[in-house]
């Protein structure tokens, strides 16, 4: 549905490099409709060696030299700012708006557009008045001013998010040894205790309270069989390397 239903408008973007970066964002979030107006430039060559995989949404792309040419046919135009103004308009959070957004976009009676400004001064007032809404991301009010590939990225994701799109599990572990068992552990422990007394390490330290340490330390990793096999190993091999050197 995003991909149909919802058409991206960028205004009077000033580098083609954030074009790029706006049809990476829309690619990544199932978004395939862009209109541009009026950007100081445009070279789809140039943006297909940016934005790896940008065919599908070039091939769409429209081209218009009036913002209110772009919007004509929009049910509905959804504005974005970084900051908030003093104008009455219906303000909104990202996730907040995206499911009204995707019941608009679900009626089927035109496309939800959503506009973009440009780069150093966003969208005016003026250009606000044909919104329905404004969106603004919540962000550090230091740095509020989002990138256009940021911007488009966050609200294309509420929509993805909204909109229920399957979401991949992720990999298990690899991990296919058994947890290691009690006898295991308290063999790791002892092997532990013995090389640490080999090297004197309990001289000036409390070796119970060490010890005590050390275990909660190997329960919390939840170490399996071959983990514990191999600190144990570890353990081992330390002392007979020290008793080869005749340390001990």
């Amino acid at each position: 549905m995003l991909a149909d239903a919802f058409v991206v408008v960028l205004y009077r973007t000033q580098d083609l490099v954030n074009i790029a970066g706006a049809i990476r964002a829309m690619m990544n979030m199932g978004l395939r409709r862009l209109r541009l107006v009026s950007p100081a430039e445009f070279d789809d060559w140039r943006i297909k060696g940016i934005a790896h995989g940008a065919e599908s949404v070039l091939a769409r792309t429209e081209l218009f030299d009036s913002l209110p040419d772009a919007l004509a046919d929009a049910v509905h135009v959804v504005g974005t700012t970084a900051r908030r103004r003093t104008a009455a308009y219906v303000w909104q959070h990202p996730r907040e708006a995206a499911p009204a957004l995707l019941e608009l976009a679900a009626a089927g009676r035109g496309p939800v557009a959503l506009l973009f400004g440009p780069e150093d001064v966003g969208l005016t007032n003026d250009e606000l008045d044909r919104c329905d809404r404004v969106l603004t991301v919540p962000a550090d009010p230091r740095h509020s001013s989002l990138n256009l590939a940021q911007a488009v990225l966050i609200i294309g994701y509420e929509l993805w998010l909204a909109a229920g799109a399957p979401e991949k599990p992720l990999p298990r572990p690899r991990r296919t040894a058994p947890p290691a068992t009690s006898e295991e552990l308290g063999l790791l422990f002892q092997d532990v205790e013995a090389t640490l007394e080999t090297v004197d390490f309990f001289k000036a330290r409390n070796q119970a309270a060490v010890l005590r340490t050390l275990r909660a330390l190997a329960r919390r990793a939840r170490l399996d069989s071959r983990e514990s096999k191999l600190l144990r190993a570890i353990a081992i091999e330390v002392r007979k390397f020290l008793r080869r050197r005749e340390v001990k």
